[in-house]
């Protein structure tokens, strides 16, 4: 009989840490597919279930941490770590922890020591270490790679997560290849790794290659169709294009996740995409009304974009000025900043302010393609509001960061600077255009514009070279389309020669050559007739020295 209880009590004590090693897996289910809500109760479970065991800690503080609750998370690791200090899931979760708070020598020697007791053995604390590194703004992304890397050798490896983390530590040193490398060699692994081709179309999306990254959001959820961030990102792209096929994909995204008031946000954000902009503004002031502080900041924003489109700028600042009070610091986009710049622009006396949006926009924007877009609006936003300085220094930055700049993108740069009276700048890049692209007028007659610019007298005569340059110049790369500017080259040297020289000859050797180009030029014929006159003497009937007339000028 006692042998039978006995029995009994083993299979209890099976069964149960078999549901509690469900709980768990079920609740990294949830995680990977960003059930937050859910996977917090399904780790609730097992911890109340087994309060010390430590995966669930780790596992709960991860997705405490997801959920925002960093004081809840913090607290849940130091309450874990003092019954076991020494256990590796809880020292990375509280180096997680440490590394949000920039404690980065504390959070290393975690991860060292978490390490150290698995032997380096371990995939699932290495595989924790580096998804902490890759998810912080500071994380050491090369440190990853270190670690993880070598696991991928050994013999039986099977872990398409550890792939994924290093793909992750890839994207964020911004070596697009080899991030992309890593992520497919998860989905050899498990060939219905949703995640991984997630984050391939990620890459592409921040390149806005559209024929590449929309098929991988497909295929994302084709391969599980529970992949709900997939989903997400669909109805995200199509908010702007397609209003009903965005409602399509936040319908399915709602039918695989957690119902949170952030899904209510995006229900009226569908109002304003479908351009219902009164009841937009309706609804997400009722959220307002009814959750108080609670209400997520993004309505006062959603109400923003809605007055905008009304043309009601009024209002659509009032509201956007509120979302500003309201956000966390580290919750603002980079087009929360740009669209503060469009909205003070608006209004007289802001267009500084305006300008420093659009530097906030820049500096937190990490894709290289909306960066370049930043920068060029906001060089149009300093030429709109007269700041030609300003303007040439955003596409001084647009040049210098661009992997392929074009010829239109320096002369941009160097007439910005020319419009801002940077002579020496502009004659500095128009030289360098010259260089680069030998067989276009623009930097001969730029840089020639320049130097008059910087010699408006004469005096100096330094842009003399640079027009003889530019006639030159114009006449070997084509004398019919570029007669214009052969012809003002030659009239600047007629007037140097004439003027400054007092060198009639020289003069009317360039009159003779604006007539070669041009033998219909009424003003080279008009300028030639007055130079080839006599000049008068004047003076005394008794000899006396007279003065000669001053030559014509141009």
């Amino acid at each position: 009989m006692k042998k039978y209880i006995y029995s009994l009590v083993l299979a209890a004590v099976t069964c149960g840490g078999s549901l509690f090693a469900q709980s768990v897996d079920q609740g990294k289910k949830l995680f990977y597919y960003e059930r937050y809500k859910s996977a917090k109760e399904a780790f609730e479970k097992a911890l109340a279930s087994n309060p010390n065991d430590n995966k669930a800690s780790y596992w709960l503080g991860q997705t405490l941490l997801e959920l925002k609750d960093t004081a809840a998370a913090k607290a849940l690791f130091q309450k874990a770590l003092a019954s076991n200090g020494n256990a590796p899931e809880l020292l990375v979760g509280m180096g997680h922890l440490e590394l949000l708070e920039g404690k980065k020598e504390e959070a290393r020697q975690r991860f060292e020591t978490a390490i150290s007791l698995t032997k380096g053995k371990d995939i699932g604390v290495l595989n924790a270490i580096g998804h902490s590194i890759v998810e912080v703004k500071d994380g050491d992304a090369k440190f990853v790679i270190e670690k993880l890397t070598p696991l991928t050798t050994q013999k039986g490896f099977n872990s398409p997560e550890t792939w994924i983390v290093i793909g992750d530590a890839y994207r964020k040193l911004g070596d697009g290849g080899n991030a992309i490398t890593s992520y497919q060699r998860a989905l050899q692994i498990d060939p219905n790794q949703a995640a991984a081709k997630h984050r391939i179309s990620k890459i592409y999306m921040t390149q806005k290659n559209t024929e590449v990254f929309l098929p991988a959001l497909e295929e994302a959820i084709r391969l599980d169709p529970n992949y709900a961030p997939g989903y997400f990102d669909l109805y995200y792209y199509y908010f702007s294009r397609d209003v009903n096929k965005a409602k399509d994909y936040f319908d399915k995204f709602l039918a695989v996740t957690d119902a949170t008031p952030a899904n209510d946000y995006e229900r009226t954000s569908i109002l304003f995409a479908g351009r219902r902009y009164d009841e937009a503004i309706k609804t997400a002031q009722e959220y307002i009304s009814k959750l108080g502080d609670n209400a997520d900041p993004r309505y006062y924003k959603l109400i923003a974009y809605s007055y905008d489109e009304l043309k009601d700028s009024v209002n659509a600042k009032k509201y956007l000025d509120e979302y500003f009070v309201k956000q966390k610091p580290d919750a603002f986009m980079p087009k929360d900043y740009e669209f503060r710049a469009i909205l003070l622009s608006k209004f007289p006396g802001n267009e500084q302010e305006a300008i420093a949006n659009y530097d906030k926009a820049i500096a937190l924007d990490t894709a290289q393609a909306s960066r370049l877009e930043l920068m060029t609006n906001a060089a149009a936003q300093a030429k709109k509001s007269g700041n030609r300085e300003l303007e040439a220094e955003y596409l001084g930055r647009l040049y210098q960061v661009k992997k392929d700049p074009s010829n239109v993108d320096m002369y941009n740069w160097g007439f910005a600077n020319y419009q801002a009276k940077n002579y020496q700048r502009a004659d500095s890049i128009f030289t360098q255009y010259q260089a680069k692209y030998p067989n276009e007028i623009y930097g001969y007659l730029w840089t020639a514009r320049s130097k008059q610019a910087m010699d408006t007298s004469m005096a100096q005569g330094i842009a003399v070279p640079d027009y003889e340059k530019l006639a030159q110049k114009a006449m070997e790369l084509d004398p019919v389309k570029y007669k214009g500017q052969a012809v003002s080259a030659y009239f600047y040297l007629v007037q140097y020669h004439n003027d400054i020289k007092k060198d009639k000859a020289a003069a009317m050797k360039y009159l003779d050559k604006i007539l070669e180009v041009d033998p219909a030029n009424a003003d080279a014929a008009r300028i030639k007739e007055i130079l080839n006159k006599p000049q008068k003497k004047t003076g005394s009937s008794s000899g006396g020295s007279g003065t000669k007339a001053a030559p014509a000028k141009k």
